[in-house]
């Protein structure tokens, strides 16, 4: 039999791997940046976001570490949402990396004079369809590149969401 400080402590460990996960995910890739030369398109930027967006739920879960099984579900609910988008995100990059040459959209402006010459939902829209520097595969380790692996994690810290939000100890 478990008592409640039990499962509030395993809830709390969980959520917080998570946002060690979605920590270091981050570190590598300003690593990456700074370190090893590769600059973040659009997409790998937008990436970045959703990273932090889910390691937020997930720190601000594991601090609060609700007793209840309803507030444990609505932090899993809300960190699989925010890895849901992330999973968007990620999936249009490798399908932009998987057109063919002739397929593949043009490079388009930075990001910074996008966001200074659209409005927030413009930028999104242009963003998400993707431009030619998108499309380009800079680094790659057992065979996928980087928005595969995040495609990947993603679907990770969203399957440890859920399970972390209604397991049991």
């Amino acid at each position: 039999m478990t008592t409640l400080a039990t499962r509030t402590a395993g809830f709390r460990r969980r959520f917080l791997l998570g946002f060690v996960a979605c920590a270091g995910l981050i570190g590598y890739a300003l690593y990456t940046q700074i370190y090893g030369g590769l600059l973040p398109c659009p997409l790998c930027i937008f990436q970045r976001v959703a990273f932090a967006a889910v390691g937020l739920v997930f720190l601000v879960g594991g601090l609060h570490a609700p007793i209840g099984r309803m507030g444990r579900r609505v932090y899993g609910g809300l960190a699989f949402l925010t890895a849901l988008v992330g999973m968007g995100v990620a999936g249009n990059h490798v399908r932009l990396q998987h057109l063919p040459p002739d397929q593949v959209p043009s490079c388009g402006p930075g990001l910074d004079y996008m966001l200074e010459a659209m409005p927030l939902t413009g930028v999104i829209r242009k963003v998400m369809t993707g431009s030619g520097e998108c499309a380009e595969v800079d680094w790659s380790f057992l065979g996928l590149a980087m928005p595969a692996w995040s495609l990947l994690w993603f679907v990770l810290l969203g399957a440890w969401a859920l399970y972390a939000s209604t397991r049991a100890d």
